[in-house]
C-alpha cells in the first residue's frame, strides 16, 4: 500500500554570516547572494511541481 504525504512542514533558522574580510565591495555583500538563493528556491519548487504532476 503506497504512503501519501499530504503536508510537509519545513522550519529553518537563518543567521547572518559574518564578513571574513573588509575587502569585499558593497555590491558583493547582500543582493547577488539573495538573488542566487531565490533562483535556487524557484528551481527546486519547479522540480517538485514537475514531479507532482508526473504522478
Amino acid at each position: 500500500m503506497p504512503v501519501e504525504i499530504r503536508e510537509l512542514n519545513i522550519k529553518m533558522n537563518v543567521v547572518p554570516q559574518q564578513r571574513e574580510s573588509a575587502e569585499s565591495s558593497p555590491h558583493e555583500s547582500g543582493h547577488p547572494r539573495k538573488e542566487e538563493i531565490i533562483a535556487e528556491c524557484v528551481e527546486q519548487i519547479m522540480e517538485i511541481l514537475k514531479m507532482k504532476n508526473e504522478r
